[in-house]
């Protein structure tokens, strides 16, 4: 008997080790492998970005972002090498729980003011993108007789959260495993492609206005790991960290629809009793709220209340100083960008290219519909708000 076969514990895990590990504590061992090699590729993607932007083409700071190399080196890696199917268990953590950790830590760079802000400004952009995603690609999808539970998965991911948010409509409607394939795999295309592209083109489009392009970015790419991938890659290149508050923001303004739209795409979906259709809307309901923005609001609130003490001319939280409570959640920004580089890495570790054969021709032009849908919606939304979006 192997020693990791002797180690591994076969209870099942509780709600709270699921929600923290996805495993149960006896097999957090498990885990180790792929993180490992997750950090050590997102500790060479950093020293790499460096080498070429500042001591090969003599930038002061480099132009290269460290994301961007952590996820070329993952393709490149996870593509060429056949990977031992033991780094599996935590590239999958480091994907699911270390960017969610990530993401709950940006809140602490915000105060709640600073949240409400941004996501009051980025909710009626995100309101017509999710409503033009879900019209035009189910429309497209007609015409090109596409199945309609293939062209909602792809509408729903596109317009919401990506790969979670299929997942969570599959189950509502019943699509086979060959349409969720699909549709992820026509999200993971598009989502990469854009994850590369669209910090450019935001700044393109927007110059240094750092709110305007973070909110494209936030209702324009469909993953939550991809807009904070592109959004990263935003702020490292350009100098201008607030495009990375911005598009986290937007991007969990999106993310909390997934409790609205998915019943609402189950209802319309699936044509059988009453009763089964309010137990479907219950589920949704109850699983697909996602936690993790609560988590990032209440960093956020604790910024607020730190900053507030401060301000009333006593402690950050009655215990530090304004050194100590800078130093503190300075820290924390750190702390959560390591983690975003190393889910980064995991991402492309974990992506196969091999999944996009036999894809076909028809969920790419849906898939591409509905990516050009959500990108020239939210960049006319923008313009259209735009005069409520300073900062």
């Amino acid at each position: 008997m192997s020693i990791d076969r002797a180690l591994t514990s076969t209870r099942q895990p509780t709600a709270l080790e699921q929600n923290l590990f996805g495993v149960n504590v006896g097999n957090i061992h498990q885990l180790l492998p792929g993180v490992i090699v997750a950090a050590l590729l997102a500790l060479c993607a950093t020293w790499l970005s460096q080498a070429i932007g500042v001591g090969l083409l003599g930038f002061t700071s480099s132009p290269l972002s460290s994301v961007t190399v952590a996820v070329v080196l993952g393709l490149l890696v996870g593509n060429v090498l056949r990977l031992p199917a033991r780094l599996k268990p935590g590239l999958t953590f480091a994907v699911k729980k270390l960017l969610r950790l990530g993401i709950i830590l940006l809140g602490i760079r915000l105060s709640l003011f600073d949240v409400a802000r941004l996501g009051a400004n980025g909710l009626p952009v995100v309101l017509l993108c999710i409503a033009s995603a879900l019209l035009i690609t189910a429309q497209v999808g007609r015409w090109l007789g596409l199945s309609p539970r293939l062209a909602t998965l792809i509408a729903v991911g596109t317009s919401i959260c990506g790969v979670s948010a299929i997942v969570a409509t599959a189950g509502a409607i019943d699509a086979d495993d060959e349409e969720v394939a699909y549709a992820v795999a026509t999200i993971t295309l598009f989502g990469l492609l854009a994850t590369f592209l669209y910090p450019y083109l935001a700044h393109a489009l927007f110059g240094g206005d750092a709110v305007r392009a973070g909110l494209f970015m936030g209702t324009a790419i469909h993953d939550t790991s991809q807009v904070t991938g592109a959004a990263m890659i935003y702020a490292e290149t350009f100098a201008l960290p607030q495009g990375l508050d911005a598009a986290t923001v937007t991007k969990l303004v999106r993310n909390v629809f997934m409790a609205v739209v998915i019943p609402c795409m189950a209802l319309s979906c699936r044509r059988r009793g009453n009763e089964q259709t309010a137990e479907t809307t219950r589920f949704a309901l109850a699983q697909w709220l996602p936690l993790f923005v609560i988590g990032f609001v209440a960093l956020a609130a604790l910024r607020t209340l730190g900053d507030g003490g401060l301000t009333a001319g006593g402690r950050a939280l009655g215990l530090l100083d304004a050194a100590g409570w800078r130093a503190l959640y300075s820290a924390a920004g750190r702390w959560a960008a390591d983690l975003l580089t190393i889910a980064l890495a995991a991402v492309g570790l974990s992506t196969r290219l091999e999944v996009f054969k036999g894809l076909g021709f028809k969920p790419l032009l849906v898939g591409l519909g509905a990516a050009l849908t959500v990108g020239v919606i939210g960049v006319i939304g923008i313009v259209m708000v735009g005069a409520t979006l300073g900062c």
